[in-house]
């Protein structure tokens, strides 16, 4: 019987794809507006290739951009472009069904956790904005637990909260760092198929396309 749940969080509990362009938009404009002088759709292409070359979480993203552009001062554009972005992220929201469905499962007496890769503070920083943080027992991010999500990731947390590995779920959108691994690990899985990784193949225990239906899932498992 699953008592303990784990969560990933992006493209599962929100839509990043769309709020990480819309951010990345608004920061471009930004630039753009303070007088840099290259189109909006350029900009964002070389962005695009930046984030490619260092990783989505790479801090200084508009500095390289600044650079590989050949920017002599690039600092007023960095600032700008910085301000916008995180003015921008303010406006992020959690997939309408998320909020009752974490409250429902918690008051089903479920245990609820969160699994990601990323760096703890903007993984933190997003549980905050998205106003669910506190529905959470404790947060599990690959930065904190010194590995990317695999196997020997998914058995360490289960060690950590003292559970037993057929007691757990993983709920997740991405086959290959989410419900597969997890599923080595002897977890229960279940996919979310919203995001951009929708698309790819990964088996796992049972399929959602709206977080509402988790909790009927869950009983099913």
């Amino acid at each position: 019987m699953v008592k303990h749940i784990f969560f990933d969080i992006d493209d599962t509990l929100f839509p990043t794809s769309e709020f990480a362009e819309l951010a990345r938009r608004k920061a471009i404009r930004a630039m753009v507006e303070m007088g840099l002088e290259e189109s909006q759709e350029k900009i964002y292409a070389i962005l695009l290739k930046v984030i490619e070359e260092k990783g989505p979480n790479y801090p200084n993203q508009f500095d390289e951009v600044c650079k590989k552009l050949k920017v002599r001062e690039p600092a007023k554009y960095v600032a700008a472009a910085v301000g916008a972005y995180h003015a921008a992220k303010t406006a992020i929201q959690p997939y309408a069904e998320v909020p009752g469905t974490l409250l429902k499962l918690r008051d089903e007496g479920y245990k609820l956790y969160i699994a990601s890769n990323g760096t703890s503070v903007k993984q933190w920083d997003k549980l905050i904005l998205l106003g669910i943080s506190l529905f959470f027992e404790d947060v599990f991010i690959s930065e904190s637990v010194g590995e990317e999500k695999s196997e020997h990731f998914f058995r360490s947390v289960i060690k950590r909260i003292g559970a037993k590995p057929e007691e757990c779920a993983m709920v997740g959108d991405k086959p290959s760092i989410d419900t597969i691994p997890a599923k080595k690990a002897g977890m229960k899985t279940i996919r979310v198929l919203l995001g951009k990784h929708k698309g790819e193949k990964g088996k796992a225990n049972a399929e959602i396309t709206n977080f509402a239906q988790l909790p009927k899932i869950l009983k099913k498992l």
